[in-house]
């Protein structure tokens, strides 16, 4: 079981999670093809117990919206799972050709230094409504920094030259590298920050 290595290409020897919260939502166990055909759909959390690149490429099926409207286009995807999964491998290529890694402990990394501690939620006294911060529950925080990692990733690409692959692969290295150009991060800096404002 230890010799399977994502894509059958990346090992997975020496990848852990060091953030002992997220660490039970993130699996590392390997696929050679990370796709189980949503068998576990419905079960509350069977999907933390999926393979972590699997939930991204499971992501990457939904482009993104804005205001509530379908703002991106899809037609990066179409449908296919497979389109996905491509975009996925060769978007780790890139990161591994970039960052001279492990594109898999890249992304590990990154989700760890992107996924939020906190948010807000809105309280009503008297007609009145504050924003309140609240604790962002383990799994919920993966959810959101796999959310806006693809959502950033494709509002990079949309109405540019620039493919999803290139765009995907710069913004898991500038989460990895803890750079604000990272949606994830910028995201993440600027709900803490609100969060912060309105203890």
């Amino acid at each position: 079981m230890s010799n399977i290595k994502a894509f059958n290409r990346w090992s997975m020897e020496g990848i852990k999670v060091d953030d002992a919260g997220i660490a039970p939502y993130m699996t590392l166990q390997p696929r050679i093809a990370p796709k189980t055909g949503a068998r576990y759909a419905g079960s509350k959390f069977h999907k933390s117990r999926t393979f972590i690149v699997e939930r991204l490429i499971n992501k990457l099926m939904i482009p993104g919206h804005k205001s509530k409207k379908h703002f991106k286009t899809s037609y990066h995807i179409t449908g296919k799972a497979q389109t996905a999964y491509n975009i996925v491998e060769e978007a780790f290529k890139l990161i591994e050709k970039q960052a001279k890694e492990n594109p898999i402990k890249v992304f590990v990394k990154a989700l760890e230094n992107a996924a939020q501690r906190e948010e807000i939620v809105t309280i009503e006294y008297g007609g009145a409504r504050y924003p309140k911060a609240v604790e962002c529950s383990p799994q919920r925080r993966v959810d959101l920094v796999l959310r806006h990692m693809t959502e950033g990733a494709y509002h990079r690409t949309f109405n540019t030259k620039k493919s999803i692959v290139s765009t995907l692969a710069d913004e898991i290295i500038n989460a990895y590298r803890l750079s604000n150009a990272s949606n994830a991060i910028a995201k993440k800096l600027e709900i803490e920050r609100q969060a912060d404002s309105s203890r």
